[in-house]
């Protein structure tokens, strides 16, 4: 479970640049936080399976972006700004923009454009309702398309603003849609590992 903690005394409500102070203070150094609506939540630490689980999902979309050349991938719970005033500052599992930019113009720290696609996955501490309020706070950003794989069930959910939920077993297939429109991976291999096929959920 997240712990939340209030902001200093100082403020009522932390903002974002507040916030990137907060986190690279010397203490919080190896800790992992989000900004929930200017109030500090501090996150656990998740399990082996969603590590190879994350790594995989960012082979498969790093190769397919230089593949096409086209596409920048972002991961390892990055800085996104979905909210202001109050801030929310997420750090979703990884992120696609469908562009190309150079590296010198990336932001250094925190980015606040909506990504084309969000991927998160699921910790086994992860509660249904906080996520669909956090999914929700992604589509409502503007990010067109969020990808939601659960590496206990072998499955990817597919959300999308105002349409129904798809869900995909690991025998599917799943595509960018309209919004990344040559994008097409097999499920199953977001949960391989060398030499060995995906064991069934």
């Amino acid at each position: 479970m997240t712990t939340q903690l209030l902001a200093p005394p100082t403020t009522n409500l932390m903002t974002a640049d507040e916030f990137l102070e907060f986190v690279h203070r010397p203490e919080n150094r190896n800790r992992r936080f989000e900004l929930d609506r200017g109030r500090i939540d501090e996150m656990p630490r998740p399990g082996i399976r969603h590590g190879v689980v994350c790594a995989n999902v960012s082979f498969e979309l790093v190769a397919f972006a230089r593949k096409r050349g086209r596409g920048i991938v972002v991961s390892n719970d990055a800085g996104l700004i979905v909210e202001h005033d109050p801030d929310t500052v997420f750090g979703p599992d990884l992120f696609l923009f469908d562009e190309n930019i150079d590296y010198a113009d990336l932001p250094t720290h925190w980015e606040d454009r909506p990504p084309t696609l969000v991927v998160e996955v699921l910790s086994p501490n992860d509660r249904t309702t906080k996520l669909h309020r956090r999914i929700g706070r992604f589509l409502a950003m503007g990010v067109p398309l969020v990808w939601v794989v659960d590496p206990e069930e072998n499955t990817l959910t597919v959300h999308q603003a105002h349409r129904p939920l798809v869900v995909l077993e690991a025998s599917d297939e799943v595509t960018g849609l309209e919004f990344v429109a040559d994008l097409k991976m097999k499920v199953a291999d977001f949960f391989a590992t060398p030499g060995v096929a995906p064991s069934p959920a």
